[in-house]
């Protein structure tokens, strides 16, 4: 009986090491692409690793199911955009917070944020809102078709295509028709 035991364990130790096999695999070839995706959502350099570390924490934690399934990375995707959604909504209230704060000690009320004169790539998409940025980074600066997009953010073929399209509209008028919305894509085939 306790042979039959520690072969059981044995299997399950074997098991156990070709998930964490697989799941150092998928890591390894995704980890850069989910950070670089992160910050593009968040605009934030040093949050964005760790809001990727947290999207593969969630994966590990679910890579018995999810090391079987059709599209893996679709689902990471998912998750950091889940959780840059998150981290988004959790720094506007933040935000607003703090403005509420000050504001009651304010002579004046405030009426916006303080507008730099310039205005990059970075800064136009972080205007966008959410599902437009995340449509717009993952068409553009990621290459993926509208297909992968969709699957990567639950949401339709054309919610995509009018998405993208709506967002890009915007990124050019925010960046005065200068056509620099286009560096998204011809940044990342420079890379």
């Amino acid at each position: 009986m306790l042979t039959h035991t520690f072969a059981e364990g044995a299997t399950d130790s074997v098991v156990l090491d070709d998930a964490s096999a697989e799941f150092h695999d998928f890591f390894e070839r995704h980890y850069a692409e989910l950070a670089r995706f992160a910050h593009l959502m968040t605009g934030e350099a040093d949050g964005a690793d760790d809001l990727a570390a947290d999207a593969l924490i969630a994966l590990w934690q679910r890579w018995d199911r999810l090391r079987r399934a059709e599209h893996p990375l679709a689902y990471a995707r998912g998750v950091v955009a889940n959780l840059a959604r998150s981290r988004i909504r959790s720094a506007v209230r933040e935000r607003r917070r703090i403005a509420l704060f000050w504001s009651r000690d304010a002579a004046e009320p405030l009426d916006g944020p303080d507008v730099a004169a310039v205005v990059d790539v970075r800064t136009a998409l972080a205007r966008l809102p959410f599902r437009k940025r995340a449509c717009v980074v993952l068409r553009h600066a990621f290459d993926l078709s509208e297909k992968d997009t969709a699957l990567a953010l639950g949401i339709s073929v054309g919610t995509v295509k009018s998405q993208t399209s709506k967002g890009m509209a915007e990124l050019e008028r925010t960046l005065g028709g200068t056509g620099a919305a286009g560096e998204l894509l011809a940044g990342r085939r420079n890379r």
